[in-house]
């Protein structure tokens, strides 16, 4: 896929999200299944925060040189390796693999409840913003400038930016499982 093709992607995406909030209100977006799993709000902030902060933000630095070199000594040892192979298996099949995945709760990880759904709304406008302003930049970066992502090695801005809609569409899951949950409240 394309950058292009991405962001024409990620604008359905971004509709949906807006309408999936209209069927709730500010306090069923807040509530939490177990206190272990996030509320829908918590959800929606952590794709708006990965997106700014991590993803585009890694993006623009593979722009702006700011990042490594790709062929770092560490490429060859085997966990390198099993993060490259599944960073190409994520990107030849277009999305996240259909899996849950767990991280332990740590500060500046767990996301903070929204305090409205016009805040929710403002950081979609954001994230939609930011790729239409980045990606010609984008589709014009040198592959060999790359960040690394904790789960899949090095990244290029490309990569980067595409992971964006790829994110929100694998969190479509996560809505799905709680929107059981917050309808019975």
């Amino acid at each position: 896929m394309n950058t292009l093709q991405s962001i024409k992607q990620f604008e359905p995406l971004k509709e949906q999200y807006e309408r999936e909030l209209e069927l709730f209100t500010l306090e069923q977006l807040q509530q939490k299944p177990t206190e272990q799993e996030w509320s829908i709000g918590q959800v929606y902030v952590h794709l708006i925060n990965s997106a700014l902060y991590m993803q585009l933000s890694s993006a623009e630095q593979c722009l702006s040189g700011e990042s490594s070199a790709s062929g770092s000594p560490s490429d060859s040892t085997s966990e390198m390796k099993e993060m490259k192979e599944r960073k190409n298996a994520i990107y030849a099949e277009g999305s996240l693999p259909p899996i849950r995945v767990h991280v332990d709760p740590f500060p500046g990880y767990t996301p903070i409840q929204p305090g409205s759904k016009e805040e929710l709304i403002q950081g979609m406008a954001e994230v939609l913003r930011r790729l239409k302003e980045l990606e010609p930049a984008v589709a014009q970066a040198p592959e060999h400038r790359t960040v690394p992502h904790p789960g899949f090695g090095e990244m290029n801005a490309k990569e980067w930016f595409l992971l964006v809609e790829m994110h929100f569409r694998h969190h479509l899951r996560q809505l799905e499982r709680l929107k059981p949950f917050v309808a019975s409240i």
